[in-house]
């Protein structure tokens, strides 16, 4: 391995220091004092100069074998980010200009018994700009990202990370580096380069399949024989293939029964069973060259997008079934967890991940702006059941089709599909974000008759190529060419619908920050909703990090600059001003942060409203629409600290969102709504059995911890895999039946419990917007807090009703089991779960307790 420490230059030689391997330019910088921190203040932009300059990582090694006894020598990158020239000894070994592809350049012929290796760096930024000069056959759009953005033009002309060159959530932040591990291979005979695992269950038989594949480099010049074993001893499964490889690069196919007496165990969804995998082992016996020993996990389940007339309904349905079960997806959207992917350690990806599986999520998209993930994200979620809709990495743009470029993404595709389909846990691929509608929707204003052209392209990249790749490497999952799409209907229009964002066909993305978010009859009722969203601030103890005093406003030169959506500041405060009264405080920091916890407060309250709405629909057709199967909000979390639409603040640190998605995603919820004045609840479940639960409502006056009326309904079925109706009465009988209650003076709560021991969380329903609530007091709120083993235990007391109740224990690192809570009880206890070792002491005097009525 060539991991570790490296030299590392600038263009003119002025700048010269050690750098770590893996790594890139701006952490080396910053580990050596030589820069602040990045994403302290307006550094995004000080710091430009960086990704300008051509850098240079170089170091000698020397050869720990004896270069005589090897036929071949491999010099291998994992990852180059980006443009570079690879030399060794003085020799040009070749050329990298895509940073999702593994490079290999046989040096068998240059390696020495002292060597120097050179990785020269080209600027991403000037060369995608030349890149894009030399495109001579029709522009391609869009040039450079809005200027709110302050980011860098001509991303779509490099096989990067698109996001790097920024985002409307994220920095401008060009890199180079060596992202990923370098080796040095020496073989003789044959090496293995690429190994897979694709379980398949045969209907006929019966029986489970396994499809292993191995990709090989044969350096014989005639076939090479041998025996390759599998061994599964949990399954009573072994059988052994006499094989033969092909010199070049030979592969070898093996169909693998699995013992029919064996009970195989499937994978499942996180909140659908168990995640069972199984040790298998693999031995190459060869007539010639060493033999190899291959261990690996072996999962079971199949994955169909199912796409059919629905009855009552025009168009098609759209929907996951998982071994056999239609599975409603749960989740978000997932972008890169930092500008700097060195910085993206396992730790780092688990914490996020368990953060996504704690809120009963069982699915994230890997978005098609950022990069593909490291093997260790998917091996977690393997681990933990959250399934993944994997983009391939283009985004909100139109993409080159020239050879070259169809070359490099060739590569790409075939290297990244090999690499990734034994994980269970990825169910779809996806050719692109958002591209099929930049098309349709004519986003860049191309003119009518030449969007021909742009057409052909688009069919030529995702279908032509990315597709056909897909289908020789992997039958064994769904592929769609973009999101949002059609699906089969895209298909049918010869790969560009009319209206990608039909509600009728596929999955739609729906943003909207002009209507109010509290009123769901804005939001489409979709076949599956895959992304959807509002923004907020993270949290202050976030913000300070990077930040000075005089920054500690809403309008504030650093609040304008890290916002990166066009009057997005202006749209929350337009959002909250809808239901609630904007903060007046004197004092500008406590203003800043009573902003900020409203801008949470709303946003929790807005994609629960969403997510609620999509929920409710799954199991109805109304006006032809319905049957909704999917709720991906975007996003989950955050590059760097600002303003964003994430649950995750940078760090991990979980917004109100997050403390809501629990609930709103949680595997039984009664859900609410109100419809010309009718309420109507509806019970929704995850679960696979059907429950006889009891429905509890109680109406409470703000003014009062005492309910003012309380209803059971007892014996209500909620439907296995569901959502059904189970109560109705109008507003008006209700608001009667509650002595004296109006829309403004009280509020809903309602559960699910049942006999089985099933409970749901406590949900709650507004009448009216809290700016006008009649006879909220405000309340003494006190916690104190205990250890009980490795957690912590707060004691809430209350002297009223307390809306959106919010413990905040600054940068100490855990989370809550619950939080922005309506609290309607004297008494209240919550657990706080530390991911670092902390203290009563220390926790008893960060923390910071705030309702509703704090803000002034």
């Amino acid at each position: 391995s060539l991991r570790g420490s490296w030299r590392l230059r600038s263009g003119n030689g002025s700048v010269s220091l050690r750098a770590e391997v893996p790594g890139c330019v701006h952490t080396a910088l910053l580990c050596q004092g030589l820069i602040q921190d990045p994403y302290y203040r307006f550094n995004d932009v000080m710091y430009r100069w960086i990704s300008l300059d051509n850098w240079t990582y170089s170091r000698t090694f020397k050869t720990p074998f004896d270069i005589r006894k090897w036929q071949k020598v491999n010099l291998v990158f994992e990852g180059v980010d980006t443009v570079a020239e690879i030399v060794l000894n003085n020799v040009t070994l070749g050329r990298t200009d895509n940073m999702f592809n593994r490079y290999s350049f046989d040096i068998s012929s240059v390696i020495q018994e002292v060597n120097c290796v050179e990785v020269r760096f080209l600027s991403a930024v000037s060369y995608a700009a030349e890149q894009s000069r030399c495109h001579k056959a029709h522009s391609i759009p869009p040039a450079c990202p809005p200027p709110v953005q302050k980011g860098e033009c001509h991303v779509n002309f490099i096989r990067k990370e698109q996001c790097s060159f920024s985002w409307d959530w994220g920095p401008s932040f060009p890199t180079q580096g060596i992202w990923k591990d370098v080796r040095i291979e020496a073989y003789n005979h044959y090496h293995l380069i690429y190994f897979s695992i694709t379980p398949l269950f045969v209907k006929s038989a019966q029986q489970w399949c396994l499809e292993v594949e191995s990709i090989f480099d044969v350096v014989s010049s005639k076939p090479i024989a041998g025996l390759v074993t599998v061994n599964i001893p949990k399954l009573q499964t072994q059988q052994t293939f006499s094989v033969k490889l092909q010199p070049g690069e030979g592969s070898i196919v093996l169909l693998v029964n699995i013992n029919k007496s064996a009970a195989v165990e499937a994978w499942w969804p996180n909140g659908h069973g168990k995640q069972t995998g199984y040790n298998m082992t693999t031995t190459f016996v060869m007539e010639a060259g060493c033999q190899i020993e291959k261990f690996s996990k072996v999962y079971f389940r199949t994955v169909e997008l199912v796409q059919e007339p629905i009855p009552g309904s025009p168009g098609l349905s759209f929907y996951f079934r998982i071994n056999g079960r239609p599975i409603f997806i749960k989740g978000s959207n997932w972008i890169p967890a930092d500008s700097f992917q060195d910085r993206v350690t396992s730790d780092t990806l688990r914490l996020l991940l368990k953060s996504a599986a704690d809120a009963n999520m069982n699915a994230l998209r890997v978005w098609g702006g950022g990069v593909y993930e490291q093997d260790e994200f998917y091996d977690i979620c393997d681990e933990i059941g959250i399934m993944i809709w994997q983009d391939f990495m283009f985004a909100c743009a139109l993409y080159p089709t020239n050879q070259n470029f169809l070359e490099s993404v060739r590569a790409e595709v075939s290297h990244q599909v090999r690499r990734l389909k034994s994980h269970p846990s990825i169910i779809l691929w996806s050719g692109n974000n958002e591209n099929e509608a930049a098309i349709a929707s004519n986003w860049f204003s191309i003119p009518y008759p030449d969007i021909g052209i742009y057409i052909k392209d688009y069919v030529t990249l995702y279908v032509k190529n990315i597709r056909e790749i897909v289908l020789s490497e992997d039958k064994s999952r769904p592929f769609v060419a973009s999101s949002p799409t059609n699906g089969l209907e895209s298909v049918k229009e010869g790969w560009l619908s009319r209206d990608p964002y039909d509600t009728h066909y596929g999955d739609t993305h729906f943003y909207d920050y002009s209507n109010d978010c509290w009123n769901w009859t804005m939001y489409p009722k979709t076949r599956f909703a895959s992304e959807y969203g509002f923004q907020s601030w993270p949290s202050f103890s976030t913000i300070e990090k990077v930040s000075s005093p005089e920054d500690w406003s809403y309008t504030s030169n650093f609040s304008l600059h890290r916002q990166h959506h066009e009057g997005g500041n202006i749209q929350m405060l337009q959002e909250i001003g809808r239901h609630f009264k904007l903060p007046q405080s004197p004092d500008p920091v406590k203003q800043f942060k009573d902003m900020i916890y409203l801008t949470q407060v709303m946003q929790a309250q807005c994609i629960k409203t969403e997510t609620e709405f999509y929920r409710f629909s799954q199991s109805e057709i109304i006006n032809g629409e319905g049957h909704t199967m999917g709720a991906l909000y975007w996003q989950l979390n955050d590059i760097w600290q600002a303003p964003s639409w994430a649950s995750l603040e940078y760090g991990g640190k979980w917004k109100l969102l997050h403390y809501f998605a629990q609930n709103f995603f949680a595997p039984l919820l009664p859900v609410a709504y109100e419809d010309k004045g009718m309420l109507h609840i509806y019970g929704v479940s995850d679960l696979h059995e059907d429950h006889k639960v009891t429905l509890r409502v109680t109406v409470h006056a703000w003014s009062s911890l005492e309910p003012v009326c309380t209803l059971a309904k007892e014996g209500v079925t909620v439907k296995a895999q569901s959502a059904v109706p189970i109560y109705k009465e109008s507003i008006c009988d209700l608001l009667g039946r509650c002595r004296n209650c109006t829309r403004e003076s009280c509020v809903i709560t309602f559960c699910l419990v049942g006999e089985d021991g099933v409970q749901s969380p406590r949900n709650h329903y507004f009448l009216s917007s809290l700016k006008d609530a009649v006879g909220l007091e405000k309340t003494q709120l006190s916690a104190s807090v205990s250890q009980q083993d490795d957690i912590y235990i707060f004691d809430l007391q209350t002297t009223a009703i307390a809306p959106f109740v919010t413990l905040d224990v600054g940068s100490i690192k855990g989370r809550f089991s619950d939080n922005g809570f309506l609290m309607t009880e004297k008494k209240k206890t919550i657990v706080f779960y530390p991911w670092e070792p902390t203290s009563v002491e220390e926790l008893e005097s960060s923390l910071i307790l705030t309702s509703l009525l704090d803000v002034v």
